[in-house]
């Protein structure tokens, strides 16, 4: 057995400071992965700083030509939003979609990020929407954050606080789920902006992790439509390969996954 003190803040500077006390602190969003991790005794930290009760932390806002996803706000809360839905409904879409009920009503946006696991959904749709991760210390921008499998341009102790999403002119998301856990085996998010550019990422086929997919963007930027994709050859270098499927099989639903989301943005 190993003792660990579970700490409640109410704010952001408190939750920092107790990070900053601890020995091997951990932050808590909604516990998804850190509890499972603890439970196997793969993580013992001293100190667990439970972030799902600071208000500032939570809550989605819909103004202008962006959405503001508060970083401890449940993916039911994002999926169920009736303004999202309105506004970025590929978004909404998307957070629905992650795991099942009891998932979506604990788990967070900003804990999925600080994750950064390979085949999450949420990378998807931050890198291909080119959004902005606010922290209790600065912004980093979508193409600056992601580092790789489990590994992000956070610095030890910083806290995300929000995710900025510009509101494009089209975009979708579809995914192929693992049907046990619905992870994504592979899901692709595509998003066209309102200036014409097209940004396409894919989540759960890339050995490091979420990525852009540069001729699937090419294809579209000249052609929005799933025909544009029918001569696009994806390579499977650098594509995971396990048993539930090969990099020959994930290339091919990176493709086909892309040409979903296409046809479900319109």
């Amino acid at each position: 057995m190993y003792s660990t003190t579970y700490h409640r803040p109410s704010s952001v500077d408190e939750a920092v400071a107790l990070f900053g006390k601890g020995k091997e602190a951990k932050y808590l969003a909604g516990g998804q992965t850190l509890i499972p991790v603890m439970k196997q005794r793969l993580a013992s930290p001293s100190d667990v700083i439970d972030l799902a009760r600071i208000k500032e932390l939570v809550g989605v806002d819909v103004g202008g030509d962006t959405v503001t996803i508060k970083a401890a706000t449940p993916h039911y809360d994002v999926a169920s939003n009736a303004a999202l839905q309105k506004a970025l409904p590929a978004l909404a879409h998307l957070a629905s979609q992650i795991g099942d009920p009891a998932v979506r009503h604990r788990g967070t946006i900003g804990g999925s990020l600080a994750n950064n696991d390979p085949a999450a959904d949420y990378p998807s749709a931050v890198l291909a929407l080119g959004a902005t991760i606010k922290t209790n210390k600065r912004s980093i921008a979508a193409d600056d954050f992601f580092k790789g499998l489990f590994a992000t341009a956070l610095e030890d102790g910083e806290i995300i606080t929000a995710v900025v999403f510009p509101v494009p002119a089209k975009a979708g998301y579809a995914k192929f789920p693992h049907p046990a856990s619905r992870f994504a085996l592979t899901g692709v998010f595509v998003a066209k902006t309102k200036s014409g550019d097209v940004r396409v990422a894919a989540t759960g086929a890339s050995q490091s992790g979420v990525m852009r997919v540069a001729a699937i963007e090419t294809a579209l930027k000249a052609n929005w439509s799933p025909g544009a994709l029918a001569n696009v050859t994806i390579p499977a270098s650098g594509l995971m390969s396990d048993l539930h499927g090969s990099a020959d099989y994930r290339a091919n639903l990176i493709k086909v996954m892309a040409e979903r989301a296409v046809t479900a943005a319109g």
